[in-house]
């Protein structure tokens, strides 16, 4: 493409009328609790570009009457659905958790008897929370005696679900992870030209990895758990989607178990049978 043709190049293509933006942002709410307020429309825009490669429609009304006018959601509802969501996530990311897990609430399930842990990873992404929960389960069980654990990771996307069973990261996705963590728990590469390293099989086996939403009306996740992260979530929905979400959860949790949420988010308001133990950590009655 010239100069000249560049700059008369019409982007309407890449942009949304008020109509699809509409739909799109209503199917989103619906299908995932996700606020899309008419402020989000350049991110929307953005986020589904690539779907305009992947799919090879010219425009993205062209795509969204596809969605909405010819039945094309009942194939692209998922693949949507991964390119709105937000991923955002890191190893040991807001560590007072980690540390309240590991000092505290471990040791409190293990003197009321447990001899087997469930922890939940709600929203897990890429798996860097699960597999630091994994490296603090696994250096508690060394030091506590016998325990069985167990981590499962659920996320809506299953683009990150695919990354996150491989366990492979940039090194440098690492750094916040002790070093002597990193030698137990840590593969490196063979190529000293690779920058990426790989959790170790034995870690990975302890971390189980499915589709759910939210917005399902149950949660099925098998036996109540003793631990359920659901980090930076909340914010996301409006305040009768988070009442529904929080109660879903505490109906996850064994009698004793720890919620915990994100540092920017808060229950205050919801009738919850749960009492605050730390700053955005939660004991369910």
């Amino acid at each position: 493409m010239s100069s000249v043709e560049a700059l008369q190049y019409d982007r309407s293509a890449d942009r949304l009328s008020a109509k699809n933006f509409r739909r799109l942002s209503g199917f989103v709410s619906s299908y995932s609790g996700i606020k899309m307020p008419p402020g989000k429309q350049t991110m929307l825009e953005g986020r589904l570009r690539r779907r305009l490669r992947s799919t090879g429609f010219a425009s993205l009304d062209e795509y969204c009457t596809y969605l909405f006018d010819n039945d094309g959601l009942d194939v692209e509802a998922v693949a949507l659905i991964d390119a709105v969501t937000t991923n955002k996530t890191d190893f040991f990311r807001e560590p007072k958790h980690f540390e309240f897990l590991k000092r505290y609430a471990l040791p409190a399930l293990v003197r009321n008897g447990r001899t087997s842990l469930r922890l939940w990873s709600a929203a897990c992404s890429v798996g860097a929370e699960p597999y630091t929960a994994a490296m603090i389960l696994a250096d508690f069980a060394e030091s506590s005696g016998p325990l069985n654990y167990f981590v499962l990771a659920t996320d809506l996307s299953t683009e990150v679900l695919a990354s996150a069973r491989k366990g492979i990261y940039p090194a440098a996705m690492l750094a916040p992870v002790p070093e002597d963590y990193m030698q137990r728990f840590v593969h490196r590469s063979n190529d000293p030209k690779s920058n990426l390293v790989r959790i170790a099989p034995a870690l990975r086996s302890k971390v189980g990895f499915a589709r759910m939403n939210f917005m399902d009306e149950t949660y099925p996740i098998g036996e109540p758990v003793d631990v359920i992260f659901c980090r930076n979530v909340l914010i996301y929905f409006d305040k009768p989607t988070q009442a529904k979400v929080l109660s879903r959860l505490c109906d996850c949790l064994t009698p004793g178990g720890y919620l915990l949420i994100g540092h920017s988010e808060s229950i205050t308001g919801f009738n919850l049978p749960v009492r605050t133990v730390a700053n955005t950590i939660f004991q369910k009655l």
